[in-house]
Order: C-alpha cells, then structure tokens, then sequence
C-alpha cells in the first residue's frame, strides 16, 4: 500500500517561511537603523565646538576674526532652539522621514561651506548645520525607541561617547589644512555615508509596512515651556559674546543651570517619572562636554601633552567601554534602574577627580582613566534613566540636555577668562588652562553629587507615596470586603413544617446550595460564603556663541592666533 505524501508538511513550511520574512526584515532594519546612530550622532554633537579660532591665520585680512567667531558660534544656540520644536512636530509625524531631513540640511550646509567667504554667511551655514543636527538628536531618539531596547542602549552610549569625543573630532580636520572653511566641512563623506544609509532605512522602513502607520502619541511633558526656556538660553547665550565681563558671564551660566533644573523639577509626568531622567541628561549636558573639551584643549602638543595622535587609543577605549556598558545595563531588569543611574553618576564624578589629579600629563595611556570613566558612566546613567522612560519622556529630557551644554560652555568659559586675564606670561597662561580645568572639574564634580542626592530623595518620596496609595488602597479594600460580609442569617423552617424537597431522591444538591438560590432558582453574584471575585461579579475599580571656545593651547603659545 502506497503512502501518500504529507501535505501538512508542506503547509508548514510554507508558514515557517512567511514568519521567517518579517523577521529578516526586522532585523535589517535593526542592522541599518544601528549602524545610522552610530554614524548620525557624533556627526550632530560635533557641530557643538566653536573651532574657527584654531585656524584665525588662515583667515582673509579683510574679515573680523570677532565677527567670525562669533558667527561659526550660531551652531549650538540653533540647536537648542530646533531640538525643543523638533520634539513638538514629531507628535504629528513619523521620525524616519524627519530624520533623514536633518541628514539632508547637514549634507547641504557641507557642501555649501566650500564657497562661504563672509562672516554673515559662515553664520547662515553654521546655523543650517545646528539646525539639521537638532533635528537628528530627537528623530534618533523616536525611530530607535520604536524598535527595540538594545538600540535604545546604543543611542544612549554614542551619545556619550560623542560628547567626550566631540572637541577632538572637531579639531582632528584642522590638522595642518591649507583653508579656515575645513571648519565648516569637517566630514563630508562621513555625513554622504549617513545619508545613504538613512535613504536605504527609509526604503526598507516603507517596504515593510511601519511607515502607513500613525506616529506614536506622546502624552504628558512641557515641551513649549522647555522650548521657551531654551530660546531664553540661546538670547543669553548670544549676548554673551558682547564683551560681558567674567564675572556676569559666571552669573548669568549659573543662574541658567539653576532655572534648567527648576524646570526639570517641575516636570509634569507624575512622581519620579520624568524628573529621574531630566535631572540626569540635564547634568550629562552641563558637565560631559565641557569637560571632555577642557582636557582636550589642555592635553594638545602645546601644553607639553600627548597631542591628538596620542588620545585617540584613550578614545577607542573608552568609546568601547561606554557603548559595553550601556548594553550591559539594558540587559538588567527596570527594578534596578534607578540604582544604575545613580551608579552611573558616581563613575562620572570619579571621572571628574581623576580630571583633576592625573591631568595634565604627558602620557596618553593616563587619559584612559578620566576618558573612559567620563564615558563609561555617562552611558551607564543615560540608559539607565531612558530605558524604562515613554518616548514622550525622553523627548523632554532631551530638550533639556542641549541648553545644558550651552549653559556648562558658558560657565566654563567664564571660569577660563577669569583665570586667563590675570595671565602676563605664557607659563602662566599654562598655569591659568590647567587651574581653570581643576576649578572646572570640582564644579562639575559637585553639581554631579548634588544630582545624585534630588535622585535619591525623589526615589524616596515617591516609595513613600506609593506605599501610602497601597494603604489606602487595601484599606478600602477591607472595608468593601467587610460590608460585603454583613448578612442576615436565613430564618431556621419551623420543625413541623413540610419535608423540604433539597435532598429528595434525584436531587443531589445540597441544603446550603439550595438556600443560597432565590425564589427563582437562581444563585446570586455575590453573598455570604461567596467569592466576590467569582464569575459574574464587578472588577473592581481601576559655547559659544557664546563666548568662543579657548583658541588652541598650541596656538595660543605662538601659531599667530589671538590671545582670548
């Protein structure tokens, strides 16, 4: 007798094939979608540094050096402002084609700034760009948090390995050019490579379906008044650059960080939702980047350091260690995010000291440490706070963090000017870098703890409130339970009265089941002796511009740049 061949088999098959599709493609969607973080978010952060200065001979006699600084310095106030707005439009619109706009203007600001000439252009350019990258930040941040933890993980840590890295990727094309408008091109291919591969996501992306879908609704946040406060920012911020003396400009940084964690504080995602991951990117923002910028400068061939050849393998390790470590703590469960986070922060300030007691060295193996601790707990704390954060969350932590740069570069520099203007000589201007960048790291180190503690105490509080909630919660609980409890005992039937027919023969129900039905037979939802919660029963109830960067050490010590 012939067997027939198994037809279900096939069938089968043909299922696992169908379920295998989708799976492929959400994988290289996954593939492309991390390899553009890596690529897009240092090409946003690095717009930050105000580089013009390092290649002030090279600029044409004809144009202020003033004027042009202080136009290249637009990038980061256009950035404040975009990230903020930008966060508001992605409420109505999908963040794939937004993203690849922002990789659109970065390309078309690079390959105009070949023919900039003026200080006004230079300002329109370098505008272009912040704007391009403060679309990028908040894009990223909805497409990755749309796909899967893991990615989130890697956003988080390339943003902190682009805030160490982003002055000496800055600085890195300046390397003996022959044309001051290298500033304003740093990495051309590098963004055509981004735009590439945001075009191939958006295909793919569309191919797959995602796109005919409605964006996300992000609830909750104060996202205008986080807008508002940092368009306040940037106008201090441009002001600055008028020649306001030390002293104000310390003041005026101050009282920005102050009014940015008011804000923070004043969040309106309930208890400890959105403040934890405000109060962390906000302090990221102030301390990260102008720090990581400091040692650079400090640590150039003109301060007797290492010079650029000599930080890269400090960079390459940290950067590894930074981007482990962020992948490492979304593996863990939500319950231990808060104490990762605080954990996080504590690396940071044992980054800071190592700041201030190793440096400045000669050694660049010595810049691991201060490096790789900045970065490493940096990442740590950023994925700690965003894992378990909604996207609307994270959007309004994120409106924050820029303005907390631009407030950190002004503090530092208003620290830098301080100590540079009682300078006569040029051991005592290297004297004046290295003094500002200790003061700078004890600053920083201390707003750090500070932000520990607000965690500490909001973890408390809102452990407090919500064991009060569940106190009041079972207290109602009881005392429904205790009124469902009173009863009035069933009359006994008289001892003379007729044989009741519960218990007659064919009848296998018992007396209590019986007296438990209404005249009717049927049994009621609820009683004495009754589960309330049984079927049938309810639920119950439910730097500038600001003032430019410092010129290069090596410039500064006799490459024909001004003194600042």
């Amino acid at each position: 007798m012939a067997v027939p061949p198994m037809q279900p088999a096939r069938g089968v098959a043909a299922g696992s094939a169908d379920l295998a599709r989708p799976l492929r493609a959400s994988l290289m969607l996954d593939v492309i979608l991390g390899l553009l973080v890596a690529v897009t978010l240092p090409l946003a952060i690095v717009a930050v540094p105000n580089t013009i200065s390092v290649v002030a001979a090279l600029l044409p006699p004809d144009v202020s050096q003033v004027e042009m600084v202080r136009a290249h310095g637009l990038a980061l106030p256009a950035m404040v402002l975009t990230v903020p707005l930008a966060a508001l439009f992605l409420r109505q619109v999908r963040a794939v084609p937004v993203l690849v706009a922002g990789l659109a203007l970065l390309a078309l600001a690079d390959a105009a700034g070949g023919y900039a000439g003026s200080a006004s252009l230079v300002g329109v350019l370098r505008a272009l760009h912040g704007v391009g990258a403060g679309l990028l930040l908040p894009a990223s941040l909805v497409t990755v948090w749309e796909r899967s933890a893991v990615l989130r993980a890697l956003w988080a840590g390339m943003l902190a390995v682009s805030l160490t890295a982003a002055q000496a990727l800055a600085l890195w094309p300046l390397n003996e050019v022959r044309s001051w408008r290298v500033t304003l091109q740093p990495y051309p291919m590098l963004t055509g490579v981004a735009l590439v591969l945001a075009a191939v996501y958006l295909v793919f992306w569309i191919r797959s379906g995602e796109g005919s879908a409605s964006p996300e609704v992000m609830r909750g946040g104060r996202l205008p008044v986080a807008a508002g406060s940092a368009a306040a920012v940037a106008t201090l911020a441009l002001g600055t650059t008028f020649d306001w003396p030390p002293g104000l400009l310390v003041l005026v940084a101050v009282l920005s960080i102050i009014g940015l964690f008011l804000l923070a504080s004043a969040s309106g995602f309930g208890e400890g939702a959105g403040r934890a991951p405000a109060y962390t990117m906000l302090v990221v923002g102030v301390v990260v980047l102008p720090t990581a910028a400091q040692v650079t400068n400090v640590e150039l061939g003109g301060l007797s350091g290492p010079g650029l050849s000599g930080l890269w393998p400090a960079f390459l390790v940290a950067g590894v260690l930074g981007l482990a470590a962020a992948v490492a703590v979304s593996r863990l469960g939500e319950s231990t995010a808060p104490l990762c986070a605080a954990g996080g922060l504590a690396v940071l300030v044992a980054g800071l000291c190592a700041v201030r007691a190793l440096l400045p060295t000669a050694e660049g193996l010595a810049l691991l440490f201060p490096f790789a601790l900045l970065t490493a707990g940096a990442a740590v704390a950023l994925t700690a706070v965003l894992r378990p954060s909604g996207v609307g969350v994270a959007l309004f932590a994120l409106s924050l963090f820029l303005p907390g740069i631009l407030s950190g570069f002004l503090l530092g520099t208003g620290v830098q000017l301080t100590m540079l203007r009682q300078a006569e000589t040029p051991q005592a201007m290297v004297d004046a870098f290295v003094g500002a960048l200790h003061l700078w790291a004890l600053v920083g180190g201390g707003l750090v703890v500070a932000t520990i503690v607000l965690g500490a105490a909001l973890a408390r509080r809102t452990v407090v409130v919500g064991a009060g909630a569940v106190e009041d919660e079972a207290s109602q609980e009881g005392a429904a339970g205790n009124e469902r409890s009173v009863s009035v005992p069933a009359p006994a039937p008289p001892v003379d009265s007729a044989p009741s027919p519960v218990g007659s023969a064919g009848d296998d129900r018992s007396a209590e089941e019986a007296e438990e039905e209404g005249p009717d037979g049927a049994v009621p939802e609820t009683g004495p002796g009754r589960d309330p919660g049984a079927a049938g029963a309810p639920e119950p109830g439910t730097l500038p511009v600001v003032p430019p960067p410092t010129p290069s050490p090596e410039g500064a010590l006799g490459d024909g740049a001004d003194r600042p």
